[in-house]
């Protein structure tokens, strides 16, 4: 009778040991795909579109891809790139990690959180929660 509550321990166990710690997000992330990036490749706008558009829009896709950097740094700051009225802007938040995973990033009053639900040292995926759902998730690959 007692041997059936081990597979329960050990799945707490693994559960408890797998939460994320700040420190292994030290270092600069890159965004390499965004779900909401293949929604508008998917659209009316993007499959109607004329080739000269469709080039246009990948580009802007691509743009973003190569400058959404997140660089944490010791502590409990991070570094990173955004968008203001279509230019690049670097910002930097205060960051705090929920025992459930959730990544808390703040910008002065601006708070914005997201699920972590993919993590190893050289891969991250986020997934924003927001009152506006369907962005999608965010994958990010560590490269420093």
């Amino acid at each position: 009778m007692h041997l059936s509550i081990i597979p329960t321990l050990l799945l707490a166990f693994v559960l408890q040991t797998s939460q994320v710690k700040f420190e292994q997000l030290i270092g600069t992330w890159q965004l390499v795909h965004f779900d909401a990036m293949d929604q508008m490749r998917n659209s009316q706008e993007y499959q109607n579109a004329t080739p000269a558009m469709r080039a246009g829009m990948e580009y802007k896709i691509n743009n973003r891809l190569e400058n959404t950097i997140y660089e944490f740094v010791p502590g409990d700051s991070l570094k990173y790139t955004d968008y203001v009225r279509q230019e690049i802007v670097q910002k930097q938040a205060k960051v705090e990690i929920s025992s459930e995973d959730v990544l808390t990033i703040q910008t002065g009053k601006e708070i914005r959180k997201a699920k972590i639900v993919e993590f190893s040292g050289e891969r991250m995926v986020l997934e924003p929660i927001s009152t506006n759902p369907g962005s999608g998730k965010l994958v990010f690959e560590k490269i420093n």
